[in-house]
């Protein structure tokens, strides 16, 4: 089973978390949300507070298939201030395994200077910081092993391509249908 660590930090988009999350567990894929906080208990950007499943430093990112980064602000700033998971970041791109950020979070993908002429989205307003991408104006962008998603909108749609990524576009389409979902990117 694939596993996917979904990163929490303070000011975190809660709609964007909690979407990832449950509809990758609805795809039966091992969810894990990550703290980057040194503490479990982390407070999105609308005052709402998740319970991670485990701390940064706790982490075994070779059990890892997938990093996933909320945006929401300040939480994409705090995202981008962490150099253990930017060097996590790193290791996945160097070997190609799947990276998916949405809203304000790609802007962490940008700053380590992955998106080189690659397509992305982001939250508008945050272009300039996904350095070298080619700016795509759609709800979602793939490049290769990178997923960049535009916000709170794209959510269900981010999450239904991670699962379309990990086990398939049948498993995406069985769930988009379980869920009532007429139209994906």
């Amino acid at each position: 089973m694939k596993k996917i660590a979904v990163h929490l930090a303070e000011g975190f988009e809660e709609i964007e978390a909690i979407t990832i999350i449950d509809v990758l567990r609805r795809a039966g894929l091992d969810v894990e949300t990550v703290s980057v906080t040194g503490k479990k208990l982390v407070t999105g950007s609308h005052h709402i507070s998740i319970q991670a499943d485990v701390l940064f430093e706790e982490t075994d990112y070779n059990t890892i298939d997938m990093i996933v980064l909320p945006g929401g602000m300040p939480g994409a700033r705090n995202l981008d201030e962490h150099s253990g998971l930017k060097e996590q970041i790193l290791n996945f791109h160097a070997q190609k395994k799947p990276l998916g950020a949405i809203c304000a979070a790609p802007i962490v993908f940008g700053h380590l200077n992955i998106l080189n002429n690659r397509m992305a989205v982001c939250y508008p307003g945050f272009e300039t910081e996904l350095m070298g991408a080619k700016v795509q104006q759609s709800l979602l962008a793939v490049d290769e092993h990178i997923l960049t998603g535009q916000g709170v909108g794209a959510a269900l749609a981010f999450a239904l391509k991670i699962t379309e990524i990990l086990v398939g576009k049948n498993k995406a389409d069985q769930l988009a249908k379980a869920m009532l979902v007429d139209e994906r990117n």
